[in-house]
């Protein structure tokens, strides 16, 4: 019953965030928004919500490790699993532009992570504060960045006419919906996920960094094959690395604040190994774009970044639980 609970957890998780991905994306095209700042910021939050659902839920249920777990992992399995096969899939073309601006802001909120947990002991609400003013700084930023390259390059790329309009009663509706199959998914995810840790014996932390972060990764990985599928490179490349910044930031932050997260310090090493994790995989995109063919994540480097993901979950099954 508990493995029909995660599957059916999953699967409105899933359901909700296609949903809310449909109605951000009619919203912000209503607005004019452009493809790389739809990616880093609507789409983004969209894909990131089942993230906060589940986050959230583990919190309140008294489950920190599930909490910090699932971004964690969800993060590292954005890089590994979502970038990694969506570059074998078609090559993806890096604009130098996005080194200098979106890669070092979530370099810097991985960081700020390992350091808060190290020092704080947990995220408590003040953190979570910061942690949300600091989003709300960097969109601040990226929106007024957009809105300069808008006005420079309107003539040779004008605003496409010919995109649906949403209603925006069907927006409503899709918001409803998205936001009623989150909850419900992510209570159904987090319940049947402690039962079966308990069951198999396998802490919550192994279970959370793997299958949930996994499930919750499943939007992004949704989103980013389809976008790789349809060439829209800057959309997916914004997506996935938006997704990281939201997770760390809004859903770290939101669920900080709702309740503060607690890690004993027993299992503190744990946590800020996964951290570590993380980061390496965030400086990896880095290096690989510096390899032949610069800027460009070829085949053989998403194949680079799978593998990575794979030796990651066996040293989490086989060494740390």
């Amino acid at each position: 019953m508990n493995i029909v609970f995660i599957l059916l957890g999953l699967t409105l998780l899933v359901i909700g965030g296609e949903f809310l991905v449909r109605s951000s994306v009619a919203i912000s095209l209503k607005f004019h928004l452009s493809r790389m700042v739809i990616g880093l910021t609507v789409v983004s939050f969209a894909t990131s919500a089942p993230e906060l659902f589940v986050s959230v839920q583990a919190a309140l249920d008294g489950y920190p490790f599930i909490a910090l777990g699932n971004v964690v992992g969800s993060n590292i399995a954005n890089i590994g699993l979502v970038l990694g096969v969506t570059a074998v899939i078609s090559p993806l073309f890096l604009d130098r532009d996005f080194y200098k601006f979106n890669w070092p802001v979530m370099m810097l909120f991985s960081v700020a992570l390992y350091f808060i947990l190290k020092f704080g002991n947990g995220i408590g609400r003040t953190e979570g504060i910061l942690l949300i003013l600091a989003l709300a700084i960097y969109l601040w930023m990226l929106i007024r960045k957009a809105q300069k390259n808008r006005k420079i390059k309107i003539a040779k790329n004008p605003i496409e006419t010919n995109v649906e309009v949403v209603s925006n009663f069907k927006i409503f509706i899709w918001i409803l919906i998205g936001g009623a199959a989150l909850w419900a998914g992510s209570e159904l995810l987090v319940k049947g996920s402690v039962n079966v840790a308990r069951y198999f014996e396998v802490s919550n932390r192994v279970i959370a960094v793997t299958m949930i972060a996994i499930g919750t990764s499943v939007p992004e990985l949704a989103a980013s094959v389809m976008a790789a599928l349809k060439h829209e490179k800057a959309l997916l490349i914004g997506n996935i690395i938006g997704s990281n910044i939201f997770n760390i930031a809004s859903v770290l932050g939101i669920t900080a604040i709702i309740q503060p997260i607690i890690v004993l310090e027993s299992s503190m090493s744990l946590v800020l190994t996964d951290v570590i994790w993380m980061i390496c995989f965030s400086a990896v995109i880095y290096l690989l774009a510096h390899l032949p063919k610069r800027f460009i994540l070829t085949r053989y480097k998403g194949i680079i970044l799978f593998v990575g993901y794979a030796i990651f979950m066996c040293l989490v099954f086989l060494k740390f639980n």
